[in-house]
């Protein structure tokens, strides 16, 4: 069976709150490790409005605290934010309280514009080359071979599995030469989605950590008890997604009926191009959408993107979700 997780980005829901974010976090992560969930991820992202998982490593431990089996992680961690070495002490000391359950994306965009890339005191000017280096910079702290001089401590030792995240061809070409496990983010850049994992499995070389090429993609699942509600609920992430694109980033709004429909024939051709790896409705509707993207894509395991105003109705979507899996 293929494997199923969540990336959760702790939406803010309008009228509500970060806490209240964080707290709804846990409970779905609960409930996803009760319907059969492999992991459950978080992803950085700073100023911005409606996500409340900019503090990631504080994050993954909350969620990691409130479950006992399911894998946590961060999907991802983006590199040129940090210093490698700060990386290694926080997810050492996560592996440390939690051990065997943490994972560690990594990705090389900044998270945010560069006002806050400003903020977050990393060198605008950077050399675009640096994110192969820091990589390998972090593997040599979790490996403790001495090749910086430095010990990671927490770090040196621990048994943090790397991955690396993209959407372009970029990110395959790195995972494929250092072995590493790659996630690939078609929920919302699926342009490059099948030549970047034809060339993570054609260039793979084995490591340490892999043995063979593993991939993961992003598939945005909005699920109900019927279509009508699906598309309804799935209207929440299409209003914050427009919002985000015309640079009006926003709380998660409420879902609206008909809001695809009043975008108009190119509102709605650019938001069905970016948002096409999804599968929105009843359950036989997101069973057959999931079906097609496994049997097109081959990936060892899907990555599911759910941002949903009613948590209960996200609930619910997942319980849809698994069941979905299950059934592949």
């Amino acid at each position: 069976m293929t494997a199923f997780s969540l990336l959760d980005l702790a939406p803010i829901v309008e009228g509500g709150s970060a806490a209240a974010a964080l707290a709804n976090s846990a409970d779905l992560a609960r409930h996803a490790e009760a319907l059969g969930f492999t992991r459950y991820w978080v992803a950085e992202h700073h100023g911005m409005a409606g996500i409340a998982s900019a503090a990631t490593a504080v994050v993954i431990g909350h969620i990691a605290a409130a479950t006992s089996r399911i894998r946590i992680g961060a999907g991802g961690i983006m590199l040129p934010n940090h210093a490698p070495i700060v990386i290694a002490e926080q997810f050492g000391t996560l592996d440390a309280l939690f051990p065997g359950r943490i994972d560690l994306g990594l990705g090389r965009a900044p998270g945010s514009d560069q006002r806050v890339a400003r903020a977050l005191r990393r060198t605008l000017d950077s050399d675009p080359n640096a994110f192969p280096r820091d990589v390998i910079e972090l593997q040599s702290y979790f490996a403790d071979d001495g090749q910086t001089g430095i010990r990671a401590v927490p770090g040196a030792g621990a048994n943090v599995p790397i991955w690396i995240l993209g959407s372009s061809l970029f990110g395959a070409q790195l995972a494929a030469m250092l072995g590493l496990p790659y996630a690939f983010a078609s929920h919302f850049a699926p342009d490059a989605l099948d030549q970047a994992l034809e060339i993570y499995r054609r260039d793979f070389r084995p490591s340490a950590q892999l043995d063979r090429p593993y991939a993961m993609a992003g598939f945005n699942v909005f699920a109900a008890d019927s279509d009508a509600e699906g598309e309804l609920i799935a209207s929440s992430q299409q209003q914050a997604f427009v919002a985000l694109r015309t640079g009006h980033p926003r709380q998660l709004p409420p879902p609206v009926a008909g809001y695809r429909d009043s975008l108009g024939e190119q509102g709605r051709a650019t938001l069905d191009h970016v948002l096409q790896c999804s599968a929105v409705g009843g359950p036989d509707t997101v069973a057959r959408g999931i079906a097609a993207f496994v049997e097109r894509t081959q990936v060892d395991e899907v990555m599911i993107a759910s941002a949903i105003y009613d948590h209960d109705a996200r609930k619910r979507s997942l319980a849809i979700t698994a069941e979905a899996m299950r059934g592949i």
